[in-house]
């Protein structure tokens, strides 16, 4: 009598695998440094699907394109890959923020702005490979240090996404003496927009009302930028 066999592979976990060869206890014994990308995405996910374990499943996303693949992707699109849902997602886009406030609080998190390189130099990391329209405040205060940078707006850049109640909250908040406006280009090409022109202009008149002067507006490429006020688009 012929057996019948399961032609289903079974699912291995990483349980199964040598206590020397698992990300968890390898990060216990021998220091989170030592591991490679998908092992440390694998101790973020905790557990893969039926068909694949974290390894696995941290393996196939970073093919995807690597760490950088991972700041660019939003929560919602990171969900939707089988075997990971809304709170993984969640886990790993909280562990990402949790990496940028460090490195941001390493360097002082107070550089002073001199010139547009400057303000470009500090977020061009974040900023070149966004697959949408981010636009951001740099807050400065009298000596032209960094208070603090917000996002206001996702998308497109028009009237509405970037109004000037939006723009100056929190700067008025903090007291902030200054203001660069930056927003990235996911086309590569810094050339300013109508809109990218016309939203500076509203800006720095709203800016010469409230006392908060703007200095710059840099658009950012990939791994380039414009300074709006040294290309002469407003004084």
């Amino acid at each position: 009598m012929n057996m019948c066999v399961d032609d289903k592979v079974k699912h291995i976990s990483i349980k199964d695998y040598p206590e020397e060869m698992r990300p968890r206890e390898k990060l216990i014994s021998h220091g989170a440094d030592t591991l490679a990308d998908h092992e440390l995405l694998a101790i973020l996910l905790r557990t893969g699907t039926k068909e694949k374990s974290a390894l696995d499943l941290a393996q196939d996303i970073l093919l995807s394109g690597g760490l950088t693949y991972l700041t660019q992707v939003s929560t919602e699109e990171l969900s939707n890959i089988k075997g990971i849902g809304l709170a993984k997602a969640a886990q790993v886009k909280a562990a990402l923020e949790l990496g940028r406030r460090l490195a941001r609080q390493r360097m002082g998190f107070k550089p002073s702005i001199h010139d547009p390189s400057d303000a470009a130099s500090l977020l061009m990391g974040e900023m070149s490979y966004l697959d949408r329209e981010h636009f951001k405040v740099i807050n400065l205060n009298t000596k032209n240090q960094v208070i603090m940078i917000d996002e206001v707006s996702v998308g497109s850049l028009n009237a509405s996404l970037v109004h000037p109640r939006e723009v100056f909250k929190l700067p008025i908040k903090r007291s902030a003496a200054s203001l660069i406006l930056a927003h990235n280009h996911p086309s590569g090409d810094t050339r300013p927009s109508k809109e990218d022109v016309a939203i500076t202009e509203r800006l720095c008149e709203a800016g010469n009302i409230l006392g908060v002067k703007i200095l710059d507006h840099i658009i950012l490429g990939q791994n380039s930028y414009l300074s709006m006020k040294e290309k002469g688009y407003f004084a």
